[in-house]
């Protein structure tokens, strides 16, 4: 399939004669005077060698956009890649900000204004917040108006990410262990990473159920967040935690949740996805982390920016905060001092309220209604 537009050439590798052609004469394919967009790249992994055979010889920016479903530098059919000759978007599904039309600009805005940013009132709650985070932002999966037509979305889904996608990043002979590792791990959203109680569950080695689980993240299903430590935190757990990387797929395959601490799970999911969604357009450079150490103190999400200043969330699947919500937030408070910017509570009620210096208790949906400055879009 060719389309072709005034300033550009588009091709797409999941049409069978544009694939073959393209593994017949990879240089010849990619050889064009404007911009080239190539869709699927990875089908064809030797056109990788045809671009950089180009990209050497004409460093002009902006002659090829490359896109794809699995992360192109972690397969293994890749022959080589490009340093400091790409750069990689990571597209998310959609964030509430893109949803809604509002601004998106939490992370800006956190680190600019610190424990003094303030949501604006809205009237969601916590059933309102739940609906958002089982919708998910998968644009087919909003565009289907009933709960069991959007499973069916996501039934398909799985299914064709792992009996397609997961071919293209590895060779697994038991689909099944697949299957359930996907399961077992949405039914533990937002969780800790133990590779070794997964393999006992699963009955299969634990390098094979890591291996599993990086394969999972190749092809965008899950993100493990990092745990965070410093020489101020000595007790923390460096063990990851897996968010999915759509919290209406999680819900799908836990059978929709109703425990609450499963519906806690599923809303921490939902905040930590609109935070990673956020850092890919923020002006402000940060990465997203999780706190918890030997002692039970534990904070949900940690940003930190590259000048070593941290921001704390903790997210709370109720309409009230209590005081002893902040513990985790206090304890990195005291450890960290000045480096410390902020703790946030984002909790399903409506107001904004101080919880003493540095520490503020904000609803869920300042994460999209926020603007970075006045009258920017930070996307």
């Amino acid at each position: 399939m060719l389309r072709q537009g005034q300033n550009g050439v588009a091709r797409f590798l999941d049409d069978p004669v544009t694939r073959t052609a393209a593994g017949e004469d990879p240089i010849r394919f990619v050889r064009h005077d404007g911009l080239m967009l190539i869709d699927e790249v990875q089908r064809v992994p030797d056109l990788w060698l045809a671009v950089k055979h180009l990209v050497d010889r004409d460093p002009r920016p902006g002659r090829f956009l490359l896109t794809g479903s699995a992360r192109f530098l972690a397969l293994n059919s890749l022959p080589d890649t490009l340093p400091g000759r790409s750069e990689t978007v990571e597209l998310w599904p959609l964030s509430q900000g893109e949803i809604d039309g509002t601004p998106d600009g939490f992370v800006d805005a956190a680190f600019a204004a610190g424990a003094d940013l303030r949501g604006e009132p809205w009237t969601l709650r916590r059933k309102d917040y739940l609906a958002r985070a089982t919708r998910g932002g998968y644009p087919e999966a909003l565009r289907r108006a009933t709960p069991r037509r959007r499973q069916r979305f996501y039934e398909a889904y799985v299914a064709d990410l792992l009996s397609r996608d997961v071919k293209q990043v590895a060779d697994i002979t038991k689909a099944g262990d697949m299957r359930r590792l996907v399961s077992l791990l949405a039914a533990q959203t937002g969780g800790l990473l133990s590779v070794n109680r997964l393999a006992g569950e699963l009955g299969i080695p634990a390098s094979t159920t890591r291996h599993y689980v990086e394969i999972l993240e190749t092809i965008y299903l899950i993100r493990r967040i990092p745990g965070w430590s410093s020489n101020l935190t000595t007790r923390a757990v460096a063990t990851p935690k897996v968010i999915f990387v759509d919290s209406g797929l999680a819900d799908h395959l836990t059978g929709e949740a109703t425990s609450d601490t499963a519906l806690g799970g599923l809303l921490e999911n939902f905040v930590l996805g609109e935070l990673a969604r956020q850092l890919t357009w923020s002006r402000t450079s940060a990465r997203l982390y999780h706190y918890r150490d030997r002692d039970q103190y534990e904070v949900d999400g940690l940003l930190e920016d590259n000048a070593g200043r941290i921001i704390g969330i903790e997210v709370k699947a109720a309409e009230t905060v209590r005081a002893d919500d902040f513990r985790g937030l206090k304890l990195l408070q005291r450890r960290l001092g000045p480096r410390f910017r902020a703790g946030f509570v984002l909790y399903c009620g409506e107001e904004s309220l101080s919880f003493g210096d540095g520490l503020t208790c904000l609803p869920i949906s300042t994460l999209w209604t926020t603007a970075p400055e006045a009258g920017e879009d930070p996307r």
